[in-house]
């Protein structure tokens, strides 16, 4: 197992969003990447275990409405691979049941989309943060 060092759990937050709408995952990007995240964004779900593994994000932010299969599925298929389920997803989405679906896709977090600036920032930072800190005690 890779032993994080200070200046790994210092390094900047890595971001993958899934959402078919380009727009927001533009600004979502910019706001992101305002803030020395690394972001990576993705505008379907297929191939999505390894997409994730190809990027190893410390975030997933993931659509409901995500095409191909959806984001219920995609995020469950994070949540069933040993080496990706302990990155945290925030479910997102426009739907008035957006909490329902995340616990029911398994996601630790959840936003309702339209979102502000400020929540999406403040999920992320720590999402992030709960991310690095269980990467901190897996290493122990």
């Amino acid at each position: 197992m890779l032993a994080l060092t200070k200046s790994m759990t210092d390094m900047p937050g890595r971001v993958m969003i899934f959402d078919d709408d380009t727009d927001l995952l533009e600004v979502c990007g910019i706001v992101l990447k305002s803030k020395n995240y690394e972001v990576n964004g993705i505008n379907r779900c297929n191939d999505i275990l390894e997409e994730v593994r190809s990027f190893l994000p410390d975030v997933i932010l993931m659509d409901n409405w995500i095409p191909d299969s959806g984001g219920v599925v995609a995020t469950r298929q994070i949540k069933s691979d040993v080496g990706l389920r302990s990155i945290p997803v925030i479910f997102f989405s426009a739907n008035d049941h957006v909490q329902e679906l995340a616990e029911e896709a398994g996601a630790e977090f959840f936003l309702q989309k339209p979102f502000d600036i400020e929540e999406l920032e403040n999920a992320v930072s720590k999402a992030v943060a709960i991310h690095r800190q269980s990467l901190v005690s897996e290493s122990r």
